[in-house]
């Protein structure tokens, strides 16, 4: 997985990389404010998330593309969701270009190297359990 620094939603730089690669997997999923099956998908992680986490040990890191102008609502959104994993900012996209991906949702799987091992994008209801079964079979 390519670093490159992003911002905290308190406007810290950090490189993307410092939250990868600690051997537990990471699910990486890049989201919008103005993208509703982004939301939608980060809604039904956010209700396996705990659950993921005593199972597989995952963290799950959200990173939004918004401009300056969106960036402002994020934080709104977030605590009126309840989402309780790491947000980060994209806002230049330049991890976008990196990793050379055009739609959103765009959510990668990473095993406890870094390494990406599954990517999706776009979101349909149930692409979560699929991503599950990817979280099982690293597991074993």
């Amino acid at each position: 997985f390519p670093s490159v620094t992003l911002k905290t939603l308190d406007g810290k730089s950090v490189d993307v990389k410092t939250y990868l690669g600690k051997g537990n997997p990471v699910i990486v999923s890049f989201w919008a404010t103005w993208c509703s099956p982004c939301k939608r998908e980060l809604d039904a992680m956010s209700e396996l998330y705990a659950e993921w986490k005593n199972k597989y040990g995952v963290e799950l890191v959200a990173i939004t593309i918004d401009d300056s102008r969106g960036l402002a609502k994020v934080p709104g959104i977030v605590k009126t969701k309840g989402w309780d994993f790491t947000i980060l900012s994209d806002s230049n996209q330049e991890l976008q270009q990196v990793l050379s991906f055009q739609t959103i949702p765009q959510t990668f799987l990473l095993d406890g190297a870094g390494n990406i091992i599954y990517d999706h994008s776009g979101y349909n209801a149930g692409d979560e359990f699929e991503l599950e079964e990817k979280l099982k079979a690293l597991k074993k």
